[in-house]
């Protein structure tokens, strides 16, 4: 049985190349054609090295390759030695750049990279939801941020809007009748911040919230009394945690979370 080299060049990784070499052989039968990867090559020498084994080997090129020099190394290569060169990417690039009338950005491994802000994104998502309304303290130990406060601080919003950011975010209410937990006080301060709203503001919130679920307006969720102890008990946890404190009150989610990137990439700069 004869066997079909092909030779899959990239200056990135080189995964998409080979799955359209596998895919194209697959209508082949597959099994007559082995396929050699060459991952990150970014110089003209390791392209004249690749193309020369090639040609020994009477093997078939396949590239996806952005780096214009590369690119052209290889096509001029290909030409010179009367082999049969296939560039995967470049014509769909030029016809991306007619319809969008952009220049592409000609960086290697950008899907790569893409691929993994998704991905991350979607592990701080997950975080976020595990970890909200203190349902998993342990998770306060692996979050980037934990955001404590009363009920109805916007907590869990502001915890997905910056899971977005690709941060893990913990929220933990704050209730003088429920015993805080321990790793609360074993992740550094500055990864804290807490959250604070004025009395009038919260009220109302509750009031609206109990009419959402169809409760009575006379529920201690919105008494007047509960909620200047929420937040003297609230005010007091914070002191003692020496965490920054945002007071939400006429913020929203988009502008609280503004001020908690700032506290956090300002930390990050300098080290905490």
């Amino acid at each position: 049985m004869s066997i079909h080299i092909i030779y899959v060049i990239s200056d990135s990784l080189g995964e998409t190349a080979e799955l359209v070499a596998r895919a194209a052989a697959s209508q082949f039968d597959g099994g007559d054609f082995l396929i050699r990867r060459f991952s990150y090559v970014s110089d003209s020498k390791y392209v004249e090295e690749i193309v020369e084994k090639a040609e020994e080997e009477k093997a078939l090129l396949i590239f996806t390759v952005v780096l214009p020099s590369i690119k052209n190394k290889i096509l001029e290569m290909a030409q010179a030695k009367n082999m049969k060169a296939v560039d995967v990417l470049g014509p769909l690039m030029e016809a991306l750049a007619e319809v969008t009338g952009k220049d592409p950005r000609l960086q290697p491994g950008l899907i790569r990279r893409l691929d993994e802000d998704y991905f991350r994104k979607m592990e701080a998502i997950e975080f976020a939801v595990k970890c909200d309304d203190g349902k998993n303290p342990r998770g306060l130990l692996y979050a980037d941020l934990v955001l404590i406060g009363v009920s109805r601080t916007s907590k869990t919003p502001v915890s997905l809007y910056l899971a977005h950011k690709n941060l893990k975010v913990a929220n933990l209410p704050l209730v003088p009748e429920t015993p805080l937990p321990e790793e609360l006080f074993l992740i550094p301060t500055w990864k804290i911040i807490g959250f604070t709203i004025d009395a009038d503001k919260l009220y109302s919130i509750r009031l609206e919230r109990l009419k959402t679920l169809g409760l009575p307006d006379q529920a201690g969720y919105a008494d007047r009394n509960r909620i200047e102890e929420d937040l003297a008990y609230a005010c007091k946890v914070m002191d003692q945690l020496g965490c920054p404190v945002i007071d939400v009150t006429h913020k929203a989610v988009e502008e609280t979370a503004a001020l908690i990137l700032q506290i956090y990439n300002r930390r990050e700069k300098h080290g905490r």
